[in-house]
């Protein structure tokens, strides 16, 4: 195995490992070593040296060493970053996992937007980026960091339900049994104006973004350009 590929594999490993680790099994040890503040300020600079390490190998590795899955692939990831992006767009609000003072009232309310699809919008839009790159079979380094990335969200996604279930007790029990882990796509078209709007603006920023950086067609302006 090209030893690019192998340091990528090490930095995606070291990204995820230490993000289960310090959000999991090391988390209450370090809050109480460090405080909370001091645990948020060591998860950031992990976290952030981690990633710069990802980046880092990526740009390394191959381009393009795969044949790529054609015009097939092309539509289905152009299909499937849609939905990803308008769930990533509603995700910001009304968002019980995110840490605000908010957060038990939010869990508490009836669930609305892409909080009817799943109650992990996020992680899910995240989950479906990764799988339209995997899809796409472009080059080996893009599937060792979108499947690290898709099992990051996913699986993180569990993680948290039992993380959060300790930490706000009745308040997410009662936010799980209003919502689904598994997204309910039957829902995602009535979430709302904003996030299909928003989501919509994004997934084209996006593609265009993709062509801008990475030198390659995406989504739409794969046929426009």
């Amino acid at each position: 195995m090209d030893g690019a590929i192998i340091t990528l594999i090490a930095a995606n490993v070291a990204f995820v490992g230490t993000h289960f680790a310090m959000s999991h099994p090391l988390r209450s040890g370090m809050v109480k070593a460090l405080g909370a503040g001091g645990f948020q300020g060591a998860y950031t600079v992990v976290s952030f040296a981690t990633l710069a390490w990802v980046y880092f190998a990526f740009t390394a590795a191959p381009p393009a060493d795969l044949p790529g899955s054609g015009d097939v692939g092309w539509i289905a990831a152009t299909i499937i970053t849609l939905p990803a992006m308008i769930l990533l767009a509603g995700s910001f609000m009304g968002n019980p996992a995110l840490p605000t003072p908010m957060a038990e009232a939010q869990a508490r309310a009836e669930p609305k937007g892409v909080f009817r699809v799943t109650r992990h919008p996020m992680m899910w839009a995240i989950g479906l980026w990764a799988a339209s790159h995997l899809i796409l079979f472009w080059s080996t380094r893009t599937m060792v960091t979108a499947l690290a990335m898709g099992v990051l969200a996913l699986v993180g996604a569990k993680f948290q339900d039992a993380k959060k279930e300790v930490l706000m007790g009745e308040s997410w029990a009662e936010w799980e049994s209003k919502t689904s882990y598994w997204p309910r796509w039957g829902a995602l078209f009535s979430v709302g104006a904003v996030p299909l709007i928003a989501g919509t603006v994004l997934w084209l920023a996006g593609s265009y973004i993709h062509l801008w950086r990475a030198g390659i067609p995406a989504g739409v302006f794969k046929w426009l350009a």
